[in-house]
């Protein structure tokens, strides 16, 4: 028979287990792999499905999408169809890449409202600008006016409960003048409560920057970040994560304490293997490996 004060005991020999056991640990984080779909980019219009269904089984949990169309949605698939797709697949998607070059340039805000009601039908939480026209930040008074239009439009997105995001390259750290970059400026001139940052760690790298001290010198300012590996002999290239030259080891930990949320895996190429075989690679190394 168990007795009260025994089973109070087992009770709270399972709780210590539960603060030791790294797999429970693990089971119990909170972040989750994902991948950005523009690695399928060359798969996804063939077949949308069978592709989503791919990303499912490779192991991912969260994906972040690219290259809505209104005419055509994605991949021929309108926005409520692909919704329902991602979730008979298991999968979530807390953010999306849209561009929003004509809110920058003449300040329409016409495309940016189709793009939350979009999101808002796929569930997201973020719409992220993936890169800004050269055009517009050529100096450091453009580059804090588009800090600036970035406050305005991250405004507009609260009104749908949504908030924004800005995705790097690596041209945001060329110099403009006085010490001065793109980069820094939208992180100083942008407000930390309305514009959010994800951080492609592969681009930061290419940049000659330090991925870990950027995310020490702003914490909570990055909630996404693209894990997305670097060859090592065709350094422009990118590889399956662990097999190229970026320390994840040492960053992943870094980022999760700085405040980032969700990670998503990207690769912009293939090199002699299959695309799916690929991903789900990562994903093993994500989640076995980083604890993601």
């Amino acid at each position: 028979m168990t007795t009260r004060r025994k089973f109070l005991a087992q009770a709270g020999l399972a709780t210590a287990g539960v603060l030791v056991a790294p797999s429970l640990l693990r089971a119990a984080s909170v972040h989750k792999p994902g991948i950005q779909l523009y690695s399928l980019r060359d798969q996804l219009p063939a077949d949308v499905k069978g592709v989503i269904g791919k990303v499912s089984k490779a192991g991912y949990k969260e994906v972040e999408t690219f290259g809505y169309d209104e005419k055509t949605g994605y991949w021929g698939l309108k926005s409520k169809d692909f919704a329902k797709l991602l979730k008979d697949n298991g999968l979530g998607s807390p953010s999306g890449h849209y561009g929003i070059d004509s809110f920058f340039g003449k300040g329409d805000t016409e495309e940016l409202k189709r793009y939350m009601e979009v999101a808002n039908i796929i569930g997201q939480s973020y719409i992220i600008i993936p890169s800004l026209n050269g055009e517009f930040i050529k100096t450091v008074d453009e580059c804090k006016a588009a800090a600036e239009k970035m406050n305005k439009a991250a405004d507009l997105l609260k009104t749908a409960n949504l908030k924004l995001g800005y995705h790097n390259h690596n041209f945001e750290w060329k110099p403009l003048g006085g010490g001065a970059t793109f980069y820094d400026t939208i992180l100083k001139e942008t407000d930390p409560k309305l514009v959010h940052m994800e951080m492609d760690i592969f681009w930061v790298v290419r940049a000659g920057q330090d991925p870990v001290k950027i995310l020490e010198k702003h914490p909570g300012r990055f909630v996404f970040a693209h894990v997305k590996d670097r060859d090592k002999v065709k350094t422009d290239l990118n590889t399956e994560i662990g097999k190229g030259s970026i320390d994840f080891k040492t960053i992943i930990p870094k980022a999760k304490s700085a405040g980032v949320k969700h990670f998503m895996m990207e690769q912009e190429n293939f090199t002699n293997i299959d695309p799916f075989v690929s991903i789900t690679e990562s994903c093993n190394y994500m989640k076995n490996t980083l604890n993601i």
